[in-house]
């Protein structure tokens, strides 16, 4: 029975060469297929970060509009409480209950409850104030814009997550091709050093790119 002949060191560096490229092209394959699902994501989320602006400055506005609303009721309260006390003053009490009237109902129609507690706080002052000297109250008008701002904010950030993957992927995806391209020429050279040499970088090449790629976030579609 004959024995099978030993593989000589040239062709044991051959098929490790042949076992490379295939590992290193498949890797090449997921890299890239990994790197453009990032950006697909990056599109998608820059595109809602951009909308998620947009609702952003439809509450903002919303919310300037109802601030100069409730400012100019404000000004009409004022001026009634004006005209009731200069009635009281004349003890016309015709013009102290016209006033009075119109004053509730401006507060029961037009009042909206929050604005209704930042007159009740303003008046709990002896000097005249302001119910918009309430930083509680102010807020109110925009609190709805910050919360859609903070969420556009953090999408465009998870956005720029994503186009940062999607670039790491593309270092990657060089870094195999320069893997690739050493060992294909590994081939034309003779001499067994060369070989080793083109090989060894290869593969420090291949597993410095792969412990990298480890790092990247896998997406899935």
């Amino acid at each position: 029975m004959e024995k099978k002949a030993k593989r000589t060191h040239a062709e044991v560096l051959e098929l490790l060469v042949v076992i490379l490229l295939g590992i290193t092209a498949v890797a090449t394959a997921w890299s890239s297929w990994q790197g453009g699902l990032h950006g697909s994501q990056m599109d998608q989320k820059y595109t809602m970060a951009n909308n998620l602006n947009s609702e952003a400055n439809s509450m903002y506005n919303e919310g300037m509009q109802n601030f100069n609303q409730d400012l100019m009721l404000w000004n009409q309260l004022m001026s009634l409480g004006i005209d009731y006390a200069f009635a009281e003053m004349n003890d016309n009490e015709d013009e102290m209950e016209k006033a009075g009237y119109k004053y509730d109902q401006i507060m029961s129609d037009s009042v909206s409850e929050a604005f209704a507690e930042a007159i009740d706080w303003a008046q709990e002052f002896d000097d005249y104030v302001s119910p918009f000297e309430s930083e509680d109250f102010v807020t109110t008008y925009f609190s709805a814009y910050a919360d859609k701002l903070e969420e556009a904010e953090a999408m465009l950030e998870a956005g720029n997550a994503n186009n940062t993957h999607s670039d790491n992927q593309g270092l990657v995806s060089v870094i195999y091709a320069v893997v690739l391209f050493l060992l294909g020429i590994s081939a034309s050279f003779k001499g067994i050093k060369e070989k080793h040499i083109l090989i060894a970088v290869s593969i420090a090449g291949f597993v410095a790119a792969t412990i990298f790629m480890g790092t990247i976030p896998i997406v899935m579609p």
